[in-house]
This record gives C-alpha cells, structure tokens and sequence, in this order.
C-alpha cells in the first residue's frame, strides 16, 4: 500500500538492483503494470485459501526497462491483456467463469 512516488522510487531501486546483481527475486503485486515492468516472469494465483498457480506469462521484454520503453514495446498491450483477461477469468472465486451457455446442463446429461 504505497502512494504513487514512493512505489515509482521503489521500483526504480529494485530495476536498479537487479541491474548490478542479476539475482533473482520475488515480488508481489496486484499492479498488472508494474508486474510487466519488473518481471520476466509473472506467476498469477488464483482466488481464495486454496489459492493456486492458474498460469505462468514469461515476460519477453529486452532489459534495463524503462517506462517509456516499456509503453513502447510492441508486446506491451498483449501482456497486459493477458494479465487483465486472468484476473477477469478468476474475478471472485478461485475457478474460472463459465460462459452461461456452456454452463447449463441438459436434460440427458443430468
């Protein structure tokens, strides 16, 4: 729970960090922006206490990242729709929405 320039500095310290080590580390976030501007890989969990993993993105954008380059990049909106179309999917529950249609059962089936 950070305003909005500490989380800028956080971020920029981190991208900083992992520049002069390459180690590897783990954040997390609930900022689809800003798991694309640190990750190369984002692990998206699930809702609820039996939380899992529901899919893995490999984030292919060349590094040091910027913002702007970040924006730039032709990938950018396809990663974030990715992100974004996950947590629609998994939006209140921990098993994905079913399209209506799809959800109803027939006779025969009962």
């Amino acid at each position: 729970m950070l305003d909005s320039l500490t989380r800028w500095d956080l971020q920029e310290v981190l991208m900083e960090v992992w520049k002069r080590t390459q180690v590897t580390a783990m954040c997390v976030t609930h900022d689809v922006d800003e798991a694309i501007l640190l990750a190369d890989r984002v692990v998206m969990m699930t809702n609820g206490p039996n939380a899992r993993i529901g899919h893995i993105m490999e984030v292919d954008i060349p590094r040091p990242r910027t913002r702007k380059a970040l924006l730039e990049h032709p990938n950018y909106y396809r990663y974030r729709r990715e992100l974004l179309d996950f947590l629609e999917a998994y939006e209140h529950g921990a098993a994905p929405k079913v399209p209506a249609a799809s959800a109803a059962v027939s006779p025969e089936a009962a």
